[in-house]
């Protein structure tokens, strides 16, 4: 997951906080777009994460083959880019398990 989809991902969810702060207690019914939007951003960051994992292995597999034009740095910056990718997307989902539990947790 890039940079920029973690940034829109963190503001997504601090536009929906920031949101459901202004609203009053009885107006829970949530926007199906937003559902939908936020649904397709969380997809579509996950699958980048794995894209990113996958094409790391398979230069750490050409690596390891010997195969020519493979260069060992570009095999260790993609494996440090899916690791990082992997670790931010590791974090938002504890924050999105956070909220989750907080919101479960408010009294009706």
């Amino acid at each position: 997951m890039s940079d920029i989809d973690v940034n829109r991902l963190l503001d997504q969810m601090r536009a929906l906080a920031g949101t459901a702060a202004q609203r009053p207690p009885q107006a829970t019914t949530a926007n199906a777009t937003g559902q939908a939007d936020f649904a397709a951003l969380l997809k579509q960051s996950v699958e980048a994460v794995n894209s990113r994992q996958l094409e790391a292995g398979k230069l750490a597999e050409q690596f390891a083959r010997g195969e020519p034009g493979t260069d060992l740095s570009q095999v260790m910056i993609a494996l440090q880019k899916a690791n990082i990718s992997f670790q931010a997307m590791t974090q938002v989902r504890n924050k999105l398990v956070e909220a989750y539990q907080q919101v479960m947790n408010m009294p009706m």
